[in-house]
């Protein structure tokens, strides 16, 4: 069983893929796309699905620190449901709040350039989203 996270933002989705055993996840890769062009996505996201054997996608949600959902939470909840629609398999939502935060925290500590922390910075993002599932389904 591997699980796939995604980070999706306006112009760029950081993905993420787990072992086979669902126990940890590793950063993969970003896309970038036109400015919310999210159905560009879709094929790139079921050719991982099919490559790597993907049986359950996690989906970042973007809360605002109240617990409320704006614009752009709604935005990745329709996507949700148009990514579940297309692969045919459970995209599940998890909270995401402050992900990109940390992952710029992280890379900042390991003394990284600006420059590299902008083009990790999304799938970072996504594997810390997905790690967080991962040990929530694993009781941790």
């Amino acid at each position: 069983m591997r699980c796939l996270g995604l980070d999706l933002g306006t112009r760029t989705l950081g993905i993420s893929l787990s072992d086979t055993t669902a126990t940890i996840a590793s950063t993969l890769k970003t896309i970038r796309f036109a400015d919310e062009d999210y159905d560009s996505l879709l094929p790139e996201i079921q050719a991982l699905v099919d490559e790597f054997q993907v049986t359950t996608v996690v989906l970042g949600l973007p809360k605002n620190m109240n617990n409320s959902i704006g614009p752009r939470g709604e935005a990745t909840m329709m996507f949700q449901q148009k990514l579940e629609a297309y692969l045919g398999i459970a995209v599940v939502l998890q909270d995401e709040r402050l992900s990109t935060v940390e992952a710029t925290n992280y890379m900042i500590a390991a003394d990284m350039s600006r420059k590299k922390r902008k083009a990790k910075v999304d799938s970072l993002a996504a594997n810390i989203i997905l790690q967080t599932y991962l040990d929530k389904m694993k009781g941790r």
